[in-house]
């Protein structure tokens, strides 16, 4: 018996000694919610919960490109229900995630006074307003993938299989969302994000239309970024800012503007690093491969790296 593959010891114990165990580990667990209150959150109000936000993105997705993710045939006569179908819970889901979102927010904040839930719910339904326009702007940014990269042969395989184009789809959403003051959401859904498709676009970055980044992986985009129309990134891009040092305290203001400034119909190669909140990539620029760049360069540019 000893010899059977799925022997184990405690297979033997009583149902009383098994209880036993689980009570001492209940009480280990429970005691350890007496250590650092950082990491509790106990007696106060429930957090914004990841998968509840993800699950909104989800249906919001839907509603930016129901013919792709549909799981049945669509019709124009029934095209309104499936809509419906993720315009509700995507309403009710976000309600609730802003409303837990900004009562963390004021807990922290006390000087704030908390916001009414009809605020969470008027910045939901202005959001959910916007759909329309945004679908307008992410067709563009489809579009010009398709136009611009040699390998996409359909719409089709851009939205299905481009990270890409769920970066862009996240980061357009949760940009709305920190334009309107939510807390805490953008950065969820764009770590979501980034976690799904290795490009970390930070919420607050100013990206325009048409935007494109081709493979993606490694791709950051600072906080305070600014990016014109028409501009392609490759992997391995980093638009950040300079370093403030190891021994910056946290309650430092730092410049408004850290993060560099791309002009239109600018094309940045495999891993270069564009840094700093006063430099400036003129209109029209190209910036070659593994370049370091820590000084604006004027419009029409050809920045290479030169290896010794």
């Amino acid at each position: 018996m000893k010899n059977h593959p799925f022997y184990h010891p405690d297979s033997q114990a009583s149902h009383t000694e098994q209880q036993d165990r689980i009570n001492t580990l209940l009480d280990d667990i429970v005691e350890s919610y007496s250590g650092p209150a950082l990491i509790n959150n106990l007696e106060t109000y429930a957090l914004p919960n990841r998968r509840a936000v993800i699950e909104a993105f989800t249906h919001i997705q839907h509603l930016l490109f129901l013919g792709f993710f549909s799981t049945r045939p669509l019709e124009r006569a029934t095209l309104r229900l499936a809509i419906a179908e993720h315009l509700l819970p995507a309403k009710e889901i976000l309600t609730e995630q802003i409303r837990r979102a900004c009562n963390w927010q004021e807990r922290n904040q006390p000087q704030n006074n908390r916001k009414a839930c009809t605020w969470c719910r008027d910045t939901t339904e202005e959001f959910l307003a916007k759909i329309p326009e945004l679908r307008a702007i992410l067709y563009e940014d489809i579009e010009s993938i398709y136009e611009r990269d040699p390998a996409a042969y359909s719409i089709e395989e851009v939205v299905f299989s481009y990270p890409g184009v769920l970066a862009i789809t996240a980061h357009r959403i949760a940009h709305l969302w920190h334009k309107a003051g939510v807390p805490m959401l953008p950065r969820i859904l764009s770590e979501f994000a980034h976690t799904r498709t290795g490009i970390d676009i930070h919420p607050g970055a100013q990206i325009g239309k048409r935007f494109f980044i081709d493979h993606g992986t490694g791709t950051v985009i600072g906080a305070t970024s600014i990016i014109g129309d028409n501009v392609t990134l490759y992997h391995g891009v980093t638009l950040g800012a300079l370093s403030v040092g190891p021994t910056t305290p946290k309650d430092t203001v730092l410049p408004n503007k850290r993060h560099p400034t791309i002009g239109d119909n600018v094309t940045i190669y495999a891993g270069s690093t564009i840094l700093g909140g006063e430099t400036v990539v003129g209109d029209n620029s190209v910036i070659g491969g593994n370049v370091w760049l820590l000084k604006s360069v004027p419009p029409n540019s050809k920045i290479y790296h030169s290896p010794k």
